[in-house]
């Protein structure tokens, strides 16, 4: 039997990055997209970037209202969450990212960002299914860091890496979203954890992801 079909509700098969805020995670992912892994596409979803490419927007895009634009900017003003009452916003993004993507079943959805608490698990499995989670295991010190150093290339001109917003990220990171390791393995999804330093690179860390998931297989 295939150890990577789980028994979740899903329709995307989906490989769930975790970390906290610097970890290397939208590196990781963007490598995903790029080279693909054990022979399948991969779309590297990236819920952060859709919120800023969203907020950014003088107006709301299609299918949005005025109130959900401007509750999306003061999510990211405030390094808040999105919770469970508001997941309608969360579905339509990525609703639409696969759309837009193409995504078909022989390819793996790269969730990055979302779920981001067990709330949105539970709402996520009507969408995806979740068959396995890397983690990037990095200290709250090597964050800094790697974000100082803009160790993945990913942070040049981010409005919130303000040493407060990433004090609060990492806060919640450990609080909520990390309960969700425990919540996934109970669902016989699968787990790799890999330690990051300031100076890991996502091509080394893909390498892992491959061996792992191509053994899994």
């Amino acid at each position: 039997m295939n150890k990577l079909k789980g028994s979740l509700s899903g329709t995307a098969e989906a490989v769930l990055l975790m970390g906290p805020t610097g970890s290397g995670k939208t590196p990781l992912g963007l490598y995903l997209e790029q080279e693909g892994m054990a022979g399948r596409r991969c779309h590297h979803f990236d819920f952060g970037h859709e919120l800023r490419q969203l907020a950014s927007a003088e107006k709301p895009p299609e299918d949005f209202s005025q109130a959900e634009h401007q509750f999306i900017r003061d999510v990211l003003e405030k390094g808040l969450l999105l919770e469970d009452g508001h997941f309608s916003i969360a579905e339509k993004i990525i609703e639409n990212f696969l759309d837009d993507r193409g995504y078909g079943r022989s390819d793996l959805l790269i969730l990055n960002g979302l779920p981001r608490h067990i709330g949105q698990a539970g709402d996520m499995a009507k969408l995806v299914n979740i068959i396995c989670l890397f983690v990037l295991e990095c200290t709250a010190e090597d964050v800094c860091k790697r974000i100082d150093m803009n160790t993945g290339g990913d942070r040049t001109h981010r409005t919130d890496d303000a040493e407060a917003m990433i004090r609060n990220k990492l806060d919640i990171y450990n609080s909520r979203t990390a309960l969700l390791i425990d919540y996934y393995l109970r669902q016989d999804a699968l787990l790799l954890k890999m330690r990051v330093d300031p100076f890991s690179t996502a091509k080394t860390l893909y390498s892992r992801c491959v061996s792992f998931f191509s053994s899994a297989s």
